[in-house]
This record gives C-alpha cells, sequence and structure tokens, in this order.
C-alpha cells in the first residue's frame, strides 16, 4: 500500500487535512491519537509515565495532566529525552501493527512530529507537508486551545523550521485559505495519490 506520511507545524491544519483524506476513502492512522490512546487513564504506559515522573502529573480523575507535562518537557532536555523513549517506540509499534490491518487505496500515516524524531521515514513513500504562516498557527491554536501565544511559539520552537519542513516535503498543501479552499486541495492531491497507488499496483 502507498503510504503517506503528513505532518506540518501545530495549528497547520494536519487533523483537518486528515478528516478529508479519510472521508474520500483513504485509510488514516494518526500517531496523536495513538499517543493518546496509549496514555489515557487506566493504560499501562500512563502507570510508566507516572512512575517515571511523579504522582504530580496524573490528575485528580485519574488523568494524565498533560499540560504539566508539556510544560515540564518543554523546559527540561532530559525529561523530555525520558518520555520520548517511554513513549516513540510504543507508539511505532502500534503503527506498525494498525498497517498491516489498513484497508484503502492508500494509507495516510500522521505524524505531527516527522522530521523530528525521524523515527517513521522507513513507513512512508511520500511526506506532505501541510503549511501555513506562522501568524496563522498561532491564532488557530490559540482559538482551539488554551494555550496562549507564547505557549504557542514555545511549541514552535520545539518543532522543525516551517522552511526545513518545505525543503523536505515531496508534496505541500498550503492551508492558508478557508475550508472550501482546504478540500479542494486535498481532493487534488487525493486524485494524485490513486494514481501513483494504481501505478504501485500494475
Amino acid at each position: 500500500m502507498l503510504v503517506i506520511g503528513l505532518t506540518g507545524g501545530i495549528g497547520c491544519g494536519k487533523s483537518s487535512v486528515a478528516r478529508i483524506f479519510a472521508a474520500l476513502g483513504a485509510a488514516v492512522i494518526d500517531t496523536d491519537e495513538i499517543a493518546h490512546r496509549l496514555t489515557a487513564r487506566g493504560a499501562p504506559t500512563l502507570a510508566a509515565i507516572i512512575e517515571q515522573f511523579g504522582s504530580s502529573y496524573q490528575l485528580p480523575d485519574g488523568n494524565l495532566d498533560r499540560a504539566r507535562l508539556r510544560n515540564r518537557v518543554f523546559s527540561d532536555h532530559a525529561a523530555k529525552e525520558k518520555l520520548e523513549t517511554l513513549l516513540h517506540p510504543l507508539i511505532k509499534q502500534q503503527v506498525v501493527s494498525e498497517m498491516a490491518e489498513a484497508q484503502g487505496p492508500y494509507l495516510v500515516l500522521v505524524i505531527p512530529l516527522f522530521f523530528e524524531t525521524g523515527a517513521y521515514r522507513d513507513l512512508v513513500d511520500r511526506v506532505l507537508v501541510v503549511d501555513c504562516d506562522e501568524n496563522q498557527q498561532i491564532s488557530r491554536t490559540m482559538s482551539r486551545s488554551k494555550l496562549s501565544a507564547e505557549d504557542v511559539r514555545t511549541v514552535m520552537a520545539h518543532q522543525a523550521p516551517r522552511a526545513e519542513r518545505i525543503k523536505q516535503a515531496d508534496d505541500i498543501l498550503s492551508n492558508r485559505g478557508n475550508h472550501a479552499d482546504l478540500e479542494e486541495h486535498v481532493n487534488e492531491l487525493h486524485q494524485h495519490y490513486l494514481a501513483l497507488a494504481l501505478r504501485r499496483q500494475a
């Protein structure tokens, strides 16, 4: 199966793009969704995180205090490495398992930190970068979350620079307009990927 690695900076619209691809019939696997499942209340991975970082990172309802952990790893490189060493192999293991069961003309693998981790290059055939300008990243993220502009800039500082993402992309999807524009751009790529997938099967 043709595998497209979908990535982009925070607030660029990766989730919206993935939903459109899914509606068009593509198989979609999202590493962020897998990470949330692995760290949900009661999950063994959550217990391992609490063991590593302490009970203060667990909310009274038993859920992971994601905001507190995010702030910790962005300010403490050793803590960031510790969390990544714990989580990333488990996420990739689950990705590989789900890829084996995926059905569709091609697969879209959503990997927000594709360039940062380098862990999924062996699984994808093409890299699709969803792109918008940095002011849009900040405003969109603030509108959907409780993060301040400063918080968003902190996240962006820990991600690959926009220019580097664009440089390494096989395909670039501009998300600077409205949702109708985005749907049109995704549909064009969908047709392109269908043709590539058919060519691989020939």
